[in-house]
């Protein structure tokens, strides 16, 4: 573990929270100019959340909230094993550290001006270098662990697509089996998988993509919704066909299914959401687990609804009870046998009636979506232990930052 950090530290961080409520979104944004002037540096980031600018505000409410918890960490905790997975889903090292923490502490030192005095300088290069010695540590036993997993591996192994299907109109699900023909570590259900991909007239970029197959030890299948925006969910779509090579990182992230909880399960997704909750539920199934399983759905229509096959087929057989809403029909298609359908969208005031207070929620879709599921079951006096959730690329909301 690091040395702590020094009283005088400490006292001058948590002196810095003004400036950093008043200043943090600047201070990152010029922090993002430094470093990815690099562009060794440039190509470990993906530069949709700069445009978005999704990155700049995740980091800042981060740093905001390392500030106001530097006595005492431990509430971060979740938040900096997220971002440890994050890192390690894409390779990150680390002699990658000084290169944040010189852009930084540059940063800090322009926007501040006058007051960026040299203890509040050396105070924040202090804490910046604890808080990095703490990721470096925790990343590097995940690194240990995938190595020691069989069919595990460190750095970017190549896949190849082995299958391509359509799930709906603008849906897809790719099947990547490993071109060394070697075993691949089974992911724990709910994770995903990292990319490094070379786009022409582009160049490279990275992305993370969830696992929606249950763990198997010879192949992943990953499914993507094409966005008009989104420049490599339509690389994908436009261009990646069976027998092409991609390069991809050792499953990570800290959204996955409890193993030991024995509480009935419920999962509640919106629009693509649901790929992480079909991992859950496919690998359910195939162990046979005895859990009631409520599986809460939103989708704009039928024609949208991805995985469609799998939840009537999941919820004729009573794996699974399943609510599908459907935001933009005003009238139904015929019932079927263990799915309830709704038209509109999943409200609070439907949740609070139709929740199992015992369960351990599972929860993915738009932040805004989440948002509202996460408060409306908090309102519900259920526990934070109990409500689980993915954030598809950069939490821009604080709330979902630090699970305050």
């Amino acid at each position: 573990m690091p040395a702590p950090l020094s009283p005088q530290t400490r006292s001058i961080v948590k002196a810095c929270i003004p400036a950093l409520e008043a200043h943090g979104l600047a201070i990152t944004q010029e922090m993002y100019r430094r470093l990815l002037s690099d562009e060794a540096i440039r190509d470990l980031f993906n530069i949709s959340h700069q445009k978005s600018g999704d990155q700049p505000k995740a980091l800042a409410f981060a740093v905001l909230a390392y500030a106001r918890h530097i006595d005492d960490p431990t509430p971060l905790k979740d938040m900096i094993e997220r971002i440890a997975e994050k890192h390690v889903g894409l390779n990150i090292l680390p002699e990658h550290y000084p290169f944040v923490g010189t852009a930084l502490l540059g940063a800090i030192a322009h926007v501040l001006g006058d007051q960026a005095t040299p203890d509040i300088m050396e105070a924040w290069k202090e804490a910046y270098g604890f808080l990095a010695d703490v990721l470096i540590n925790r990343e590097q036993q995940i690194y240990h662990a995938h190595t020691e997993e069989k069919g595990g591996w460190t750095g970017w192994r190549p896949f190849r697509i082995a299958s391509r299907s359509m799930e709906t109109a603008d849906t897809a699900s790719f099947t990547l089996t490993p071109v060394d023909g070697q075993p691949v570590m089974k992911h724990r259900p709910g994770q995903y998988l990292s990319f490094r991909l070379d786009i022409p007239d582009v160049g490279s970029e990275r992305r993370n993509y969830s696992i929606s197959s249950a763990p198997a030890d010879n192949h992943y299948r990953i499914t993507i919704k094409k966005h008009e925006d989104g420049l490599v969910s339509r690389w994908f779509h436009d261009h990646a066909q069976e027998g092409d090579i991609l390069e991809v990182s050792a499953p990570a992230g800290d959204f996955f299914l409890n193993p030991s909880s024995e509480r009935p399960l419920c999962f509640i997704s919106a629009g693509a959401g649901i790929t992480p909750i079909m991992s859950m539920m496919e690998t359910l199934t195939a162990y046979n687990d005895r859990r009631s399983i409520h599986f809460i759905h939103g989708t704009q229509s039928t024609q949208t609804t991805i995985f469609a096959d799998k939840i009537c087929t999941l919820a004729a057989n009573g794996t699974i009870k399943a609510d599908l809403f459907y935001s933009q029909m005003d009238s139904l298609p015929p019932q079927m046998k263990g799915v309830a359908l709704h038209t509109g969208r999943i409200s609070p005031s439907w949740l609070k009636t139709h929740e199992d207070k015992q369960a351990d929620f599972y929860i993915c879709g738009p932040t805004e979506f989440m948002l509202s599921m996460i408060h409306t079951l908090k309102e519900q006096n259920i526990p934070m232990e109990r409500i689980h959730y993915e954030m598809f690329g950069s939490a821009a909301d604080p709330y979902l930052v630090t699970q305050a």
